[in-house]
């Protein structure tokens, strides 16, 4: 896969889904779509299914992190759904990675990719000492992260943008950064603290931005898309 932007599909039903995709009805590129919690507790598994049917990629973020054994059978179940990428939290250890990726090979050994999220973009290194307890500094700790999932076999990790170049420093260029906190240079930044433009994270070596309301709240949400393919792909 090339560099792409990943549209976060963070409605509540499948009606609201489907009306902003058939939006994108005429259009020539379908949008990489990520499918998150919301939608995907109201909905399950048949909303990735019908998505995956009208052609588009999925990002299935689900964040899973729990004891090996569970996060093991978890994605055993959700390597039947043909998403594209998945992920897990770091946190849960090398032990937990290795775990998801047994689950997640299907027997003819294909899978897809499986991401880490290290630290979320609305943690800062405030929240993260008081909240987490975790005193060394954020960019030190994702890194250490990343590279705990390089060596549990992972594809890429979820970071900031602010962090892509600064992974592939550590981990190599073909390990993965898919980076949300993007945010247009006139847009609101919402409840994220560590944003970027998306020329800016194509600069700095993001190889997916994942953008949410800056697309999906646009007054003209296919403009928006473009506007986004145009800064970070082209």
């Amino acid at each position: 896969m090339g560099k792409d932007v990943i549209v976060a599909c963070d409605f509540a039903s499948a009606e609201a889904t489907f009306a902003f995709l058939d939006k994108f009805a005429g259009c020539e590129r379908k949008p990489f779509l990520k499918i998150g919690m919301e939608l995907y507790y109201a909905e399950g598994p048949a909303i990735v299914k019908e998505i995956k049917a009208r052609g588009h990629k999925i990002f299935l973020d689900l964040k899973l992190h729990d004891i090996p054994n569970t996060v093991k059978k978890a994605m055993a179940v959700l390597r039947n759904l043909d998403v594209d990428i998945t992920n897990l939290h770091a946190a849960g250890t090398k032990n937990m990675m290795r775990a998801a990726l047994e689950g997640l090979t299907r027997e003819d050994g294909t899978r897809p990719l499986l991401i880490a999220v290290t630290q979320l973009t609305s943690t800062d290194q405030e929240s993260m000492e008081n909240d987490l307890m975790i005193h060394a500094p954020i960019d030190e700790v994702v890194m250490h992260y990343a590279k705990c999932a390089e060596e549990a076999g992972l594809d890429g990790i979820v970071c900031s943008p602010l962090e892509a170049g600064k992974v592939h420093d550590t981990c190599g260029k073909n390990f993965l950064t898919v980076t949300p906190g993007v945010r247009f240079a006139d847009g609101d930044v919402g409840d994220q603290k560590r944003v970027m433009t998306p020329a800016a994270a194509k600069e700095i070596g993001s190889d997916y931005i994942v953008v949410g309301r800056p697309i999906t709240a646009a007054a003209d949400p296919v403009a928006a898309y473009a506007r986004c393919v145009a800064e970070f792909c082209d």
